[in-house]
């Protein structure tokens, strides 16, 4: 890629104007929540990058007509729009099994397949560079993951048997992604549900305090109609018990995290699958916002495809990854698309904290290449929802793939590289901008 030279001052200019367009709204209503995001994406730049998909967009707006390997087909595929280093973890499917894979879907949508892997190289690169690996270690872990990829895609392109390319389980996983998964697996529903309830009367309810927020009489009607909503867009195997959905306690949520600042949000304790106490279920309901690729995609049929962020969300989670969540769904709230999901007891998230040695992290990074072919080779005719992707996604990205093999780890290295730097760059104007008091709002 090629960001135009800009002054430190241009640049924040730009930087302020993308925030204003991705945040504005939301930061109008909760500069609270937002002064808590900014200090969280000052700490680094990775957490500045995490918290920047749609400058990253805004930088790559001059590819949105075309680019290496990209043709009719492979501009237009499910992708996961936030892909980088840290968006990878645990999740139990709904056979029962723990997955370690690509998670948080917030992001998602139907574009370039590409830009995935391009955000995760300066991601890679980013880790590299804050871990003082050198420029020559950095382009080496970005071959990796580029070669992995390749090979997975093309494997599943070709017709590999699934016991061929397994998912990463207990059984098959190496390394931090299996200690992910032990982790995961320690875990319990019981540890969950103690640290958010309480039981009173011989019954669970929400405990008072740690986040949550009372509803009043309105509110808590107004969820509870967006609730009965909600069950409306469950598969039919997920209804299999009526009375695991049997509501017990409504509490309201601060959004939380980089990515959901401001957003409203509720949590639902349900009965489960059964009615023993420690079996009960906790789904929130948020608001799903805007993905930021979505800003830099013009076909309009992509965006009228979808009833509403929230049902957008699901229609590409579920596109995305196999077995997805069971108590996966969307409703509205306030006129506003919500995502319903499961409160999860058993999500792990990939912690880089003590992933140090080099040959570790190819390894890992290697598994992150192949996680990304699996996400994308998932999301193919048979996804449900081949009107926005009738073809098979993987056997069009490995044609596109083999038009050019040698260039395509150049491609991903020199973006690494360079989209790393200016990562770093764009990290330290932030940094000045919030500290000085530049940003509108706050």
């Amino acid at each position: 890629m090629s960001v135009p030279q800009l002054s430190a001052e241009q640049r924040g200019e730009q930087i302020l104007a993308v925030f204003d367009t991705a945040f504005g709204e939301l930061l109008a209503a909760d500069p609270a929540a937002f002064r808590v995001k900014f200090r969280k994406m000052a700490a680094s730049a990775f957490a500045f990058y995490r918290g920047t998909a749609g400058l990253f967009y805004h930088d790559l707006e001059q590819e949105k007509r075309g680019g290496p390997y990209l043709d009719e087909r492979t501009s237009r595929v499910w992708i996961h729009g936030d892909l980088h280093a840290e968006n990878f973890g645990t999740y139990m499917d709904a056979q029962g099994r723990l997955i370690f894979n690509v998670n948080d879907f917030d992001e998602a949508y139907v574009g370039p397949f590409t830009w995935d892997l391009k955000r995760l190289a300066a991601s890679v690169a980013l880790i590299g560079y804050a871990k003082a690996l050198s420029d020559e270690q950095i382009t080496d872990l970005v071959r990796t993951y580029a070669a992995a990829y390749r090979e997975r895609i093309h494997a599943l392109a070709t017709g590999a048997k699934s016991d061929e390319v397994p998912p990463f389980t207990l059984d098959t996983a190496q390394g931090p992604l299996l200690d992910a998964l032990r982790d995961a697996r320690s875990l319990t529903r019981f540890g969950l549900l103690d640290s958010m309830t309480e039981i009173r009367d011989f019954e669970r309810r929400f405990a008072p305090g740690g986040g949550s927020i009372e509803l009043d009489a309105a509110t808590r009607y107004k969820v509870l109609a967006a609730f009965d909503g909600y069950l409306e867009t469950l598969p039919e195997a997920s209804l299999s018990r009526p009375d695991s959905y049997r509501v017990k306690d409504v509490v309201g949520r601060r959004g939380i995290g980089i990515g959901s600042a401001g957003l409203p949000s509720y949590n639902i304790l349900l009965e489960g699958a059964t009615d023993a106490l420690e079996n009960d279920v906790v789904i929130y309901i948020k608001q799903a916002q805007t993905p930021a690729v979505s800003r830099h995609i013009t076909d309009s049929s992509i965006r009228e495809y979808f009833q509403h962020e929230g049902h957008r969300t699901v229609i590409s989670q579920r596109a995305l990854q196999a077995h997805a969540d069971p108590w996966l769904g969307w409703t509205e709230l306030d006129g506003a698309g919500q995502l319903v999901a499961e409160v999860s007891p058993y999500a792990v998230d990939l912690d880089w904290s003590d992933i140090d040695d080099p040959e570790e992290i190819a390894a890992v990074v290697a598994d992150l290449g192949r996680s990304t072919a699996t996400m994308h080779a998932a999301a193919d005719d048979e996804s449900g929802h081949s009107e926005l992707v009738p073809f098979s996604t993987e056997r069009a990205i490995d044609a596109a793939i083999a038009g050019d093999e040698d260039s395509f780890g150049d491609l991903l290295v020199d973006f690494a590289h360079e989209y790393g730097a200016r990562a770093r760059a764009d990290h330290q104007i932030f940094v000045d901008l919030f500290r000085n008091g530049r940003i509108p709002g706050l």
